[in-house]
């Protein structure tokens, strides 16, 4: 008999890489799940972790609002054989809770240091004392004085502590990010932590996922309701939207809405794609004066973005209600592609982890959902980041074209218009640029080889020379990144000769645009949209 996976649990203190923690995890086919740093014991007891994590974050622990574990979590760790690693924050918390000192470090240390294995150690395995390894340092605090029974197994190049450990308690400290890939072992460390010295079993896969959400979504629906899926034509929620069909049958509808803030024969594409290639039974809504009149005047992408998640679920309310007068039973549930970086970045309330973070932005679906909707919302892939979602669409044979497609934000061409999407012909002008864009990408075989690709219409116009005659004409930006969740990014490298044939394609074939810039700026500090 195949053992249960064990979970790694993840107590979330506020810092922007403990997503990358979950990732990094899951990575080595483990279980991990993340819980607000400040939820209850009870909490943490009843998901029986075998390892917690203690993340890093803003706060410092001497702040008065610092946040932290709850009262008696080191007992209940120890008493049950549960490992426990701090990183970063999650270390100092952990060393001032049991009576260590946390001091103003006299040397702040961010970016890239290195440090210095001292002595032998459980954290660190087989390196040998005097081992240097470079490591993402981001912290004002330090550890000045260790517990009892605690020591130090490494210092940074500057002399502050680096890693410690109490073998004999399960306690490990690392006052530094192993997950981020600035720290080039720090994978080996989590590896050799988590199988060597922890025992963890890893026996997690992304079909126990499957059978788990099939399990749930029959639980929650029963045997009679009927269920409507938002279907974009994306990966995220073909793959949902097929997940569920493989749970309810017949009882999903799917209705596509035409916004008005498609791409380039968006509309056509994907309904031929869904009858011919997936099967599904889709309904698609032309709702495009619905969203252009509301968005009529609108700049901030804040606003537009809840606009947006409002107009869907007026649609998503109508459908239902006709979907009632041919079945005499309401849809009760709404299906959405819903993926994890969507809810870290929208921030939302507690209970999904994320109590000591900033809002990055209110995607439509989460954050920018009204607080009134009627129809219970069904997020199967809500735990899964954008890589682990195609791996699940290749169990469900979901066909490997829509698996490859590059992600198109839900709110559409409305973030990639700066600015108010119904000026003009804005609209119109991107299309015709981001076709133009690529499909050069795909032509010059990279499509594959870049996570995501746009074209953005800029608020602004810029003086050129076009037929001998002077414009004054738009100016539009191509962006191109890599990623492996989405969480963070880099700008793709173009040959020279391919920008300048974009470019000189672009201006001689889109009328009212005269200039073409790129963006050449990585995730963070910049988000991979613009709004």
């Amino acid at each position: 008999m195949e053992n249960k996976p064990e979970l790694v649990l993840i107590l979330d203190y506020g810092s922007q890489y403990t997503h990358l923690i979950t990732r990094r995890i899951r990575s080595l086919s483990i279980l991990s799940l993340c819980l607000s740093g400040t939820c209850s014991l009870d909490d943490i007891t009843a998901k029986n972790p075998r390892v917690v994590i203690l993340s890093g974050g803003p706060h410092s622990v001497h702040s008065p609002d610092a946040p932290a574990f709850p009262a008696g979590f080191l007992e209940w760790a120890l008493s049950n054989g549960v490992y426990v690693l701090g990183i970063c924050y999650g270390l100092q918390l952990m060393v001032q809770k049991l009576d260590g000192v946390v001091k103003v470090g006299e040397k702040q240390e961010y970016g890239r240091m290195e440090i210095l294995v001292e002595r032998s150690s459980g954290i660190f395995g087989n390196k040998k004392v005097g081992h240097h390894q470079v490591v993402w340092m981001s912290h004002g605090d330090e550890a000045v004085v260790l517990p009892d029974g605690f020591e130090v197994v490494a210092r940074s190049q500057q002399g502050a502590v680096a890693a410690v450990e109490n073998r004999e308690k399960r306690l490990f400290g690392l006052q530094y990010h192993p997950e981020v890939t600035h720290s080039p072992e720090g994978m080996e460390t989590l590896r050799y932590f988590l199988f060597d010295v922890c025992g963890v079993n890893a026996g997690w896969k992304l079909e126990n996922v499957l059978d788990e959400e099939v399990k749930c979504i029959k639980d929650t629906v029963g045997l009679e309701d009927h269920v409507i899926c938002a279907l974009s034509g994306g990966v995220d929620s073909t793959v949902a939207a097929t997940l569920v069909h493989k749970a309810i049958g017949d009882r999903l509808h799917c209705v596509f809405v035409d916004n008005g803030l498609l791409r380039y024969k968006e509309r056509e594409r994907v309904m031929d794609t869904f009858e011919k290639d997936l099967h599904l039974p889709v309904t698609c809504v032309d709702a495009t004066d619905q969203f252009l009149s509301k968005l009529k005047g609108v700049i901030d992408p804040e606003t537009k973005r809840k606009i947006i998640g409002k107009e869907f679920i007026c649609i998503f309310d109508a459908f239902a209600h006709d979907l009632e007068q041919k079945l005499g039973k309401k849809p009760a549930y709404l299906v959405q592609g819903t993926l994890y970086p969507d809810v870290i970045e929208s921030c939302p309330p507690p209970g999904t982890g994320r109590t000591h973070s900033h809002t990055i932005k209110s995607h439509h679906n989460v954050g920018g959902l009204p607080k009134d909707m009627k129809l219970k919302l069904i997020e199967p892939l809500k735990l899964l980041f954008k890589d682990e979602v195609r791996q699940l669409g290749r169990i469900l044979n979901v066909p490997e074209q829509f698996l490859k497609r590059h992600p198109f934000p839900g709110p559409g061409l409305a973030v990639r218009v700066l600015g108010d999407v119904t000026e003009g012909n804005s609209l119109d002008i991107l299309r015709q640029v981001d076709e133009i864009f690529i499909q050069s990408i795909k032509e010059a075989g990279l499509y594959d080889l870049i996570w995501q690709a746009f074209a953005v219409f800029l608020p602004v116009r810029s003086v050129g020379v076009q037929g001998d005659q002077r414009t004054h004409s738009h100016v539009v930006a191509l962006r191109a990144v890599t990623s492996q969740d989405g969480m963070t990014a880099d700008w793709y490298y173009f040959e020279h000769k391919f920008l300048d044939d974009v470019a000189r394609k672009i201006c001689n074939t889109v009328r009212g645009v005269n200039r073409v810039v790129q963006d050449i700026t990585s995730k963070p500090p910049s988000t991979i949209e613009w709004e």
